[in-house]
């Protein structure tokens, strides 16, 4: 029995013993490494020195007009930011705002040095002192656009544009050309007013809007939508297009357009015009860049080509 006991409390006892013992041999090791003759190191806490985070390089901004997602932004543009910063050596950076209001407030706030944007949205920056340099050649070869009014191609109930009064209505933004203020003007020529619809909407959240209307049309959520022509094209892989019919579409107007903001080094503008005008569609490569992007082209623009755009937005009462 008392063997027994034994053999237990040595059992007990023999883990505190193993750590005792490499206690011991830690501080052995420790007091090995203090010796007397080792130097004092002593911390002058008086003297200190500043961290500086690392800044990110100054950059020229260029941003898109979010109509379509940002992620499609991206990859419409990508190649030709490549290209130019390429081309000129100047460092240019894209910048993605989410709504239309934003990127004009951008613009006004020097946040946003190159604009491509629509012609409505232009006139906005040319009263806050930008200037329009360059414009984009539409895919059709032209350098002006137009908007779609589209309805489900199985709504029996519209047949043709007198058909939309007391529809409702969902289009991409206040602020848009070709999917909402040129189809508006359009149906003022036609006699019908904003009143004359059973419902106004405009697609919701942060860019990618141009598709929303689309698809809220294509759900069944709205009985007509309007978007800017060419959208169909960005959307054939999520719908089929069969499903949609183009109702009706507008007269042409001027295209988009690149506007540099107030006070932007002209030497800037220039290069960064120069290298665009030399963008060659018939070169297999920048064909490429030019085709990504939605366009045929880019040529010079001046102010005055933007008047139309201008009338419009008078007879829409929105000067």
């Amino acid at each position: 029995m008392r063997a027994g006991l034994n053999m237990r409390f040595a059992a007990e006892r023999s883990p505190a013993r193993l750590l005792a013992a490499v206690l011991l041999v830690v501080c052995a090791l420790v007091c090995a490494g203090c010796g007397d003759d080792e130097p004092v190191v002593r911390v002058d806490l008086n003297k200190r020195e500043r961290l500086m985070l690392p800044q990110p390089k100054e950059a020229i901004t260029y941003a898109y007009l979010p109509q379509y997602s940002h992620t499609i932004s991206f990859q419409r543009h990508r190649a030709l930011l490549e290209y130019l910063r390429t081309t000129t050596g100047l460092p240019l950076r894209q910048i993605f705002p989410d709504t239309f209001e934003e990127h004009i407030k951008m613009v006004e706030r020097g946040e946003i040095d190159i604009s491509y944007s629509n012609p409505f949205v232009y006139i906005r920056l040319a009263e806050a002192g930008a200037t329009a340099f360059a414009r984009s050649v539409e895919p059709s070869g032209k350098p002006d656009f137009r908007g779609q009014v589209i309805c489900r191609s199985d709504n029996p109930t519209i047949t043709k544009l007198a058909d939309c009064e007391g529809k409702r209505w969902v289009a991409v933004d206040p602020g848009s050309a070709g999917g909402y203020l040129f189809p508006l003007g359009l149906f003022y020529d036609h006699g019908i007013r904003l009143r004359d619809f059973a419902e106004v909407d405009f697609a919701p959240g942060p860019g990618g809007k141009q598709e929303k209307v689309v698809l809220a049309v294509h759900a069944g959520a709205y009985d007509i939508g309007t978007i800017r022509k060419g959208t169909l094209d960005v959307v054939a892989k999520k719908i089929h297009l069969d499903d949609i019919r183009v109702l009706a579409e507008t007269r042409p107007y001027p295209g988009w357009v690149y506007a540099a903001r107030e006070g932007l080094d002209p030497d800037i503008v220039k290069a960064v015009a120069k290298a665009m005008f030399a963008l060659d569609g018939n070169d297999p490569g920048q064909e490429a860049i030019l085709k990504a992007a939605g366009m045929r082209g880019i040529i010079p623009a001046r102010d005055l080509d933007y008047d139309p755009v201008r009338e419009l937005a008078h007879k829409l009462g929105l000067d």
